[in-house]
Order: structure tokens, then sequence, then C-alpha cells
């Protein structure tokens, strides 16, 4: 607005002058006509003077043209001042755009304050960690030096082992080139080798062939021997090896155990525990003689026991003298079935050099 009020009054101010400038042209020119007859009635001057109103003339034409540039200048003026009006609005525009701006900052502002005073707490927590990391780091750091070095020190030897490598490498090319005609060597006998391989292909084919009837035979071979050797089956032995002596009393029944074997085939009878062991299932024959001295409250007798159950018993009570029982038994014995003899409790067995108590037992025929 004040912009505008300048270009009025400028406008004013020129077309007074102009106003002015005219009225005085007029005033001066009715003065010079008066002068002019004055002057005529005197008969004093020789000729009138022409030029005076000529050069009224020109500077009216300068002054008009003057103000027609004014003008012209006044209409540029007005467009500029228009042009700023305009601006001016629009500056207004974004004036008020930046208050409301302003305002919502504000309020965002005094939101960011109030967090601010909150977690100003927690800065000084975060501060407290920081110290505390910044001693671990310095820990860190006293780690990272010995790193350092230790780094340093396996660069210096991994500087060297480049150094090797570097030296080997003409050695690896050199290898390379009698690997690749190696290569093709072994290309050579990789054929001979297949071929070897179908050669020896046919044959193992034919070599299972013959180890399968082989095999059979084996075992044809295998079983026929077991069956000849457990066919031979026989034992007999006295009690006491050596020396002569009594067995008993005792207050139980007791295994009798027969040292002296004078004869195991099949090696079916334990002389160190006294039991016989079948090896095949089949018929197998016993026979057992106890011998004892005769005596008024101990009897002479003994149990063949198989699998822990009493089969047979010998048995005989004579007051003096010699007392001699036997007794003997036929069993269907599976594999591992065990055979033996328990001497009765109470009882006296007696034995010496002549043999008289003995234990012997045959296989008949399998089963």
């Amino acid at each position: 607005m004040g912009m505008m009020m300048f270009y009025q009054a400028l406008l004013l101010c020129s077309l007074y002058t102009a106003q002015l400038q005219a009225s005085t042209n007029d005033e001066i020119v009715s003065h010079l006509r008066q002068t002019g007859s004055q002057v005529g009635d005197t008969g004093n001057l020789s000729e009138p003077q022409q030029p005076f109103p000529q050069d009224i003339n020109n500077v009216l034409r300068e002054m008009s043209a003057s103000l027609a540039g004014l003008q012209v200048e006044m209409k540029y003026l007005q467009r500029d001042y228009e042009a700023k009006t305009r601006e001016l609005e629009l500056q207004k525009d974004e004036l008020d755009k930046l208050k409301q701006q302003y305002q919502a900052q504000a309020g965002d502002l005094s939101s960011v304050k109030a967090k601010a005073n909150i977690t100003e707490d927690q800065v000084e927590v975060l501060k407290r960690e920081g110290e505390a990391k910044t001693k671990e780091l310095a820990l860190q750091k006293d780690e990272l030096d010995k790193l350092k070095q230790q780094y340093q020190a396996q660069t210096e030897e991994l500087i060297s082992v480049k150094s090797r490598a570097n030296v080997t490498e003409n050695q690896v090319e050199a290898l390379k080139k009698e690997g690749e005609a190696k290569t093709r060597e072994l290309a050579l006998q990789k054929d001979e080798l297949d071929k070897l391989k179908q050669q020896y292909q046919a044959q193992t084919e034919e070599l299972i062939g013959v180890k399968t009837r082989a095999n059979v035979t084996e075992n044809q071979v295998e079983a026929l021997k077991k069956e000849g050797e457990v066919k031979r089956v026989a034992f007999s032995a006295s009690l006491l090896d050596s020396g002569s002596g009594n067995s008993g009393p005792f207050n139980t029944n007791t295994l009798l155990v027969f040292r002296h074997v004078v004869a195991n085939i099949g090696n079916a009878y334990n002389p160190n525990t006294g039991f016989f062991t079948a090896p095949v299932r089949g018929t197998y024959h016993f026979e057992f003689y106890v011998f004892g001295i005769g005596h008024p409250s101990h009897p002479t007798g003994a149990w063949l026991v198989k699998n822990g159950e009493h089969i047979f018993m010998a048995h005989e009570h004579q007051t003096n003298g010699g007392a001699k029982c036997s007794n003997g038994v036929t069993l269907l014995l599976e594999v591992g079935d065990v055979v033996f003899l328990r001497q009765s409790s109470n009882s006296i067995i007696h034995d010496n050099q002549n043999h008289h108590t003995t234990f012997s037992g045959h296989l008949l025929f399998t089963m």
C-alpha cells in the first residue's frame, strides 16, 4: 500500500508541473504581446521579434514529449506495482502457512521438551552404562593389542610361507606336467584294466559257482566228520587217581569226582568236575560200581543223576567186611544234558589202587 501511494503522489506532481509550465508559457506569451503592441505604438522598434514564440513552442513540445515519457514510465511502474502486489499476496499466504507450521512445531516442541525431561534419567543411566562399556573397551583394547602382536607374528610367518610357496610353484608345475603324462598313461592302463576286470568278472562268476559246489561238499564232509566223531563217545574212570582212602560220611548228598580216567573218547567226561556232557542227541548207557567198608552205622551207596534229577541208585549196608553195589541205566540225552554220580548222605565209599569204585558210559547210537 505504501508503494502504491508513492506512485500516485509522483503522478500528481508530474501533472502539476506540466500544468504550471503551460500556464507560465501562456503568461509569458501574453506579456510579450502587450509589450510588442506598446513598442509598435511608439515606433522605436524597427522589426518585430519572431524567434521568441518559436522557442516557446519548442519548449512545449519538449515538455509534451517528456510528459509522454513520464506516462509510459508510469505504466511500467504501475505494472511493476501490480506484480509486486501479487508477490506480496503470495508471500502473505506463505507467511500464514509458516505461522501455522510454527504453531504446529511449537506444539511438537512442547511434546519433545516433555519427552526430553523424561529421558534425562535414561540418559544418566546410559551415561553410566557408557562408562562401564568404556572400561570394558579398555580391556578389549589390551586384548586387541595382544591380538595385533600375534597377527603381526603370523603375518611374518605367512610371508615366509609364501616365499617357500613361490619356490615350490615351479616344482608344482613340473609335477603337474608329470601328472598329465601319467594321466595319459593311466588312461591307457585303465583300458587294459577294464578288459582285465571283464575277464576277472567272468572268472569270479565261475569261481563263485565252484565255491558254491565246494561249500556244499565241505558242509557234507564236515557233517560226515562230526557224525563220525560223535559216534565215538565212551569213557571209564575210577574214584581215586592214586593211593587209597574213604569218601564220607557226609551230612548231605555229595558230588563224586572220578579222577583216574582210563578212557575218554570224544572228551565228553570232565575229570575236574565229574560231569559227563552229551555232545549229541542220542541213546547212552551208563554203569557205576561202588565199594565200601562194612560199618554198623554207615551204608555204602550213590545216585546216578541227570540234570540234577536222581535216576538210579546203588546201595549196600554191611556191619563188617567189604560191601559192594552197582547199577546201570540207558538214557536218551539231548545235546548238553549232564550225567554224574552223587554220594548218598551218611554213607562211606572206598577206593584204592585196585580201583573198586568206577563210573563208565558210552553212546549207543544217535537219534
